[in-house]
């Protein structure tokens, strides 16, 4: 009896729910090595690979497959904060680079500018996991003189 492949259905995404008691070890880790680089419980992945014993090329090979459920089910929110020039048109490009992503803006506050800068905090819904591509992009514009990540959920 020949059964569908189910992993064909979904081509853009191969996703299944798995039991976490199933899974090899080293996914388990994988997951708990991204929680406490989330809570700020470490600052750089090699910490956190070295608190939960796993090797960086197993980190990095799992890092983007394995995940809760409930992460997958709802998109992250970042909070940055940005300097920014007074310059016309500045903000669209930033929030036009944000949606390129994919984000979903949920606030945006700006400051009136002092000395031709002002001061933007964006907090965005994303479902990407790795938001550095996005942060590059916005620090790369002229315009933007400082930007910092101020919190992640």
């Amino acid at each position: 009896m020949n059964s569908p492949n189910i992993l064909q259905e979904q081509p853009e995404k191969n996703l299944i729910i798995v039991d976490a008691a199933v899974l090899p070890e080293v996914m388990l880790r994988v997951l708990e090595a991204k929680r406490l680089i989330e809570q700020g419980r470490h600052k750089t992945v090699q910490a956190a690979i070295t608190s939960v014993g796993i090797s960086r090329s197993a980190f990095y090979k799992y890092k983007d497959t394995v995940f809760p459920f409930y992460e997958n089910t709802r998109g992250r929110t970042l909070t940055m904060a940005m300097n920014m020039d007074n310059t016309p048109g500045l903000l669209s490009r930033v929030l036009n680079i944000i949606a390129g992503y994919g984000a979903n803006i949920l606030t945006i506050n700006q400051t009136i500018p002092i000395n031709n800068v002002a001061n933007v905090t964006v907090t965005i819904e994303t479902r990407e996991s790795d938001v550095s591509a996005l942060a590059e992009a916005i620090s790369a514009d002229a315009g933007v003189t400082g930007m910092k990540i101020l919190a992640r959920e």
